[in-house]
This record gives structure tokens, C-alpha cells and sequence, in this order.
């Protein structure tokens, strides 16, 4: 199915009317729990639209975390897609909303049937500046409903289409989940008039075919789907010379991979952003920087994006100096307005209107800025600051390992100990762990070297949003060791 974007227009315009002949009211909050469609960006406008604000679901929640969720922000309006009916019809009975939409389908009361049942109205004229209430994933405490501004999401996209390549007639295959600001294509590529191509559901193969149908000129994801796109059969011998752009982010990319990805897609430029919820796609490692032979450049997530300012500030508050790791903090207009009803949280992160991310990193002299951990994740051992990146980059290179991530564990000698966690390629030998510890040694540190291992043959744990739940190994671990 394809549409036009007058065609498109039109349903948006219908959906809206159809919202507000539903009770929603300027300022209320409408939630979406669908996969990746037509029906979910046609929503991403039409809330708008209505003067609503739009509140993404992850489709990965339980029930009672998505009733926290909605609960937390208010909200009495449900938009659902068919996969998740029985959800949806779940959190009504339990009175957590007040009504649900199906997004498909040809029920009476489904999004399409309104769509054409119900003239067009103009755009609601009211002064709401909150455009969506984004939560974070959780993985630590409750979750936090971020509050971004339609001027925060407006900034986001006309400055990432400063950065990036994209232009009138391009095709941006929506790999992300729409429910994350992963999903950045959503807002530059309708700026820019572009094509969307959407998957409900994804595999390497699928998008490999979508790739090569739909003549797929820009994709943004993860490094584990680049990974997996690498690693397919399906892509072997098979040209994607339309395909100009490959961004990633939301994790780092090994060294390892970046090598193996630049060498199956060789037509395609490579860049990678550095962002949170609460400040979206603050920085990028183009294209022209990824042709660099400079490992510590590839290394990076690149420099700010234009308009926007990035430091790495000390305990104090004071600016360190490159190439010291210390706290990465920011401003622009892409600065969230804070959290949901969470005025002290708020305080703590907005600081005299400097965003404190949490994440340490450092900048060399040219403004590039290496990400090296979560402050909380930094392992100290033996007096020494031990940053997962580093040795996670050392252990990709070896042909047996797919997947690492690297914790830090409680040592009565050395008060923490690295502990790297490796999910095994398909098919390789288990590697002893003295070969792995000399592996290491010839890449980093002695010091920086795992003093234990653990093996696995399936993938890592991962979050939504690609990233590697370094939390739930490490408590795992934990146990074990008791």
C-alpha cells in the first residue's frame, strides 16, 4: 500500500476531526501502543493537530508498567493497534483510560472507518506548547515521563536535516520503533517531503528485501541490526547502491562492527549520533568523519549539532580539560522542558539551563566527544577509572564473540573487578579465558583486562531502544557470585 502526501494530508486532517468529535480536548494526552505503520505516523500528526499531546507507549511493557505510565501522565485516550487489543481492552476495564481506538481494522470504531467518515477540519488554533510526554525506559527507579515542545522536536529535525543528506524523493526506511525518538526519520523526512517505508514488524531479511524494492536511500537504527544486516545470508552478493546514508546510535558500535558494516555496504555513508530523551540527537559523527583512519575519531560520537552547546564539566561544575573524562552536559532547543510532574527530578538535571545527562565522556581539541559510560557504571578498580567501552571495543575483534558487555563486580582485592559477559558468534569454539585475557592485553591496558569471564549462546539482553541491559547482567552476575 502506498499513499500520496496529499492523500495523506487529507487522513490526517480527518483523524484530528475525529479525536475531537471523540472528547479529546486541547492540552489532553493521547497514548499510542502500536508497531511501526501508516496508522502510527498518521497519529504522530493528527494528535497534533487536535491541540492533543502525544504519549508513545513501548510495546514491550507489561501491563501494569503501561498502566503506571498512563496513570502518571493522565491519560484518558488510547490509540491501539490490532496486535494489542486485548491490552487495550485490559487497561479500560481496569478503568485506567477512559476509551480506546483501534488504529486498523474495519470495525465500527477503528481509525479508518472514521478517517472516512468524517469530514477534514482545520488545524485547532491553541496555545500548547507540550507536544509529547516521552517516557524513559525504566531501568532505573519509576519511569519519567519527558516533556518536549513542539519547538523542541521542530529544532531536533531542521537541524538534523542541517547535518545529514536528505532531500525531496529520498527513501528513509523507519527501523527504529516509532514509540522512541530513535525513530528521528519521522520529523525530518516529512519535513523534507521524503518517502517512508514502514515494517509492523522487523527481521534482517524483510528489511534487506525493503532495502532492495523500495530502493532505500537512508536508514537509522541500532548496531545490532546493522549487525545482523552484516551477518545475513539473505544479504550476501545482493548490490544496495541506492543506499546513501546508514546512521546508528542509541549505542556505541565496536570497532569491530564499524569495520565489517563499512565493508558490506560500501556504497552507503556512515554516521552516528549521541543523544538522550532528554536532550535528542545532540551530536554527530558524519559521514566525511567516518572516512577518517583516526581511531579515536571513529571512536566518538562526533561534535554538537549546530546551534547546540556540549561540555564536560568535573564534580564542581567546571569545565575539564580535553581529553579529561568528567560529566557531559548540554543546551539548545532541543533541551526537554522537564519531567512530568517531577519538579525536584526536574531541578536536579536543568541546571541554570544545562542539561546533566549522567553520562561521562570527554572532548578532545576539535570538539569530538568520546561517550565512555554511565557515570554510575564506572568501574573502579585497584584506584583506577575503568571505562566498559574501551574493553568492549577490545574484545569485538575476537572472531568468537558477537556480543560483550563489561560490568564491574565487587573485589575484596582490588575493590571492583571487569567482568565481561560475551554472547558467542553462531558456530565458534568457546574461547578459554587466558586466550581472552591475552587478546585484551594486546589492545588495552593490562590493567583494563576482564579478571573473569562468562560465556553465552544466546544474544545479550537488550532494551527498546538497542541498548544493552548492563543492569540486569550485572545483578545476574551478582547472584552468582554469592
Amino acid at each position: 500500500m502506498s499513499r500520496s502526501w496529499g492523500e495523506t494530508g487529507a487522513r490526517v486532517s480527518r483523524l484530528a476531526a475525529a479525536l475531537v468529535s471523540k472528547g479529546l480536548a486541547a492540552g489532553d494526552r493521547i497514548a499510542v501502543l502500536a508497531n511501526n505503520g501508516t496508522s502510527y505516523f498518521e497519529a504522530w500528526f493528527a494528535i497534533p493537530w487536535a491541540a492533543g499531546v502525544i504519549v508513545p507507549l513501548n510495546t514491550r511493557l507489561a501491563l501494569p508498567e503501561l498502566a503506571f505510565q498512563l496513570g502518571d501522565a493522565g491519560v484518558r485516550h488510547l490509540l491501539y493497534g490490532t496486535e494489542y487489543g486485548e491490552t487495550a481492552r485490559a487497561l479500560l476495564a481496569q478503568g485506567v483510560v477512559t476509551s480506546i481506538l483501534a488504529m486498523d481494522g474495519d470495525s465500527v470504531d477503528s481509525c479508518d472507518t472514521l478517517i472516512a467518515a468524517t469530514p477534514p477540519i482545520d488545524e485547532v488554533a491553541a496555545s500548547i506548547d507540550l507536544a509529547g510526554i516521552f517516557y524513559t525506559g525504566g531501568t532505573t527507579g519509576l519511569p519519567k515521563g519527558v516533556m518536549l515542545s513542539h519547538a523542541n522536536l521542530t529544532a531536533m529535525a531542521s537541524n538534523l536535516l542541517a547535518h545529514i543528506d536528505f532531500r525531496e524523493g529520498d527513501v528513509l526506511f523507519h527501523a527504529a520503533p516509532m514509540f522512541h525518538l530513535a525513530d528521528i526519520g519521522t520529523l525530518f523526512g516529512t519535513m523534507a517531503a521524503g518517502t517512508h517505508v514502514f515494517r509492523r514488524q522487523l527481521d534482517a531479511e524483510t528489511m534487506i528485501e525493503d532495502f532492495i524494492e523500495h530502493r532505500v536511500t537512508h536508514c537509522f537504527t541500532v548496531p545490532t541490526i546493522i549487525e545482523r544486516l552484516v551477518g545475513s545470508p539473505s544479504s550476501q552478493g545482493r548490490s544496495f547502491d541506492a543506499l546513501r546514508i546508514l546512521g546508528y546510535g542509541g549505542a556505541p558500535m565496536t570497532s569491530g562492527s564499524q569495520a565489517a558494516a563499512r565493508a558490506r555496504f560500501p556504497n552507503a555513508g556512515f554516521c552516528q549520533g549521541y543523544g538522550q530523551t532528554e536532550f535528542p540527537a545532540a551530536t554527530i559523527l558524519t559521514p566525511e568523519d567516518h572516512l577518517s583512519d583516526d581511531p579515536a575519531k571513529l571512536g566518538s560520537c562526533g561534535r554538537a549539532c549546530f546551534g547546540y552547546d556540549i561540555r564536560i564539566v568535573d564534580d564542581e561544575g567546571g569545565e575539564c580539560p580535553a581529553g579529561t573524562v568528567g560529566e557531559i552536559v548540554g543546551r539548545g532547543d532541543n533541551v526537554m522542558m522537564g519531567y512530568w510532574n517531577r519538579p525536584e527530578e526536574t531541578a536536579e538535571v536543568l541546571q541554570y539551563g544545562w542539561i546533566h545527562t549522567r553520562d561521562a565522556g570527554r572532548m578532545d581539541e576539535n570538539g569530538y566527544i568520546t561517550v565512555t559510560d554511565r557515570l554510575k557504571d564506572m568501574i573502579v578498580s585497584a584506584a583506577e577509572n575503568i571505562y566498559s567501552i574501551e574493553v568492549e571495543n577490545a574484545l569485538s575483534w575476537h572472531p568468537a564473540v558477537a556480543e560483550v558487555a563489561v560490568v564491574g563486580l565487587p573485589d575484596s582485592e582490588w575493590g571492583e573487578r571487569v567482568h565481561a559477559i560475551i554472547a558467542l558468534a553462531d558456530g565458534a569454539a568457546e574461547p578459554g579465558a587466558e586466550e581472552l585475557a591475552d587478546f585484551c592485553r594486546e589492545r588495552i591496558a593490562r590493567y583494563k583486562v576482564p579478571k573473569s569471564f562468562e560465556l553465552r549462546r544466546e544474544p545479550l539482553p537488550r532494551s527498546a531502544a538497542g541498548k544493552i541491559l548492563k543492569r540486569n547482567l550485572r545483578a545476574e552476575a551478582l547472584a552468582a557470585d554469592d
